[in-house]
């Protein structure tokens, strides 16, 4: 596979996975997740195969793609009433920041053992976009961006995870959503391991 068209099947993978989590994230499972935790977690694998493979130039372009394409889907989802500013700022936000960093550790540990780049650029990238969305998106720090934006909800004080000690609903949503990117980062090893070995190196 040529060079632009691996990064061309890159940014149409990591445009699917922004489309299909920002749809599935419509969807509740059980009181603290929705779908989209778990398609959202592999735009990291997409990013990490584009810098192994293509170095980070090439990945900030797929991430790029990622962050145009969340941006019509706010834009499609406002339009229909699914979203708010506060979301959506919070959600673009996080994804960029999170997938830049998660590149630069990336390129910083690449000639270290095979599974420490990925392993340690998506913890890093997951934790920073879990704590930027949903303290955009919920918490109240953040009520001066869109103060008619009703967020009671998000904020009520309940038991972490339903079990814990008394938290903002929000904080229980987002050590979930963690969670859940906890585990895939670890489980998506198996399909860099073996999709990497079939790439060519940058």
């Amino acid at each position: 596979m040529t060079k632009n068209r691996g990064i061309l099947v890159a940014i149409a993978a990591m445009a699917a996975i922004v489309v299909a989590s920002n749809v599935l994230v419509q969807f509740l499972m059980g009181d603290w997740l929705t779908w989209g935790a778990f398609t959202y977690p592999f735009a990291f694998l997409v990013t990490d195969l584009a810098n192994r493979t293509w170095g980070k130039a090439a990945a900030r372009r797929v991430v790029l793609a990622g962050f145009a394409t969340g941006i019509v889907c706010s834009f499609i989802a406002a339009g229909l009433d699914a979203t708010t500013l506060r979301i959506a700022i919070g959600s673009g936000t996080a994804f960029l920041v999170a997938q830049m960093v998660d590149v630069q550790i990336f390129a910083r540990l690449r000639e270290g053992s095979w599974w420490r780049a990925p392993l340690v650029s998506s913890l890093a990238g997951s934790a920073l976009d879990t704590a930027i969305f949903f303290s955009v998106a919920f918490s109240t720090w953040f009520v001066f961006i869109d103060p008619a934006d009703e967020v009671a909800w998000a904020n009520e004080a309940l038991p972490l995870l339903g079990a814990g000690p008394v938290a903002p609903l929000w904080v229980s949503l987002g050590v979930a959503d963690f969670g859940v990117k906890l585990v895939l980062a670890l489980l998506a090893l198996v399909p860099f391991r073996l999709i990497a070995a079939r790439l060519r190196p940058a």
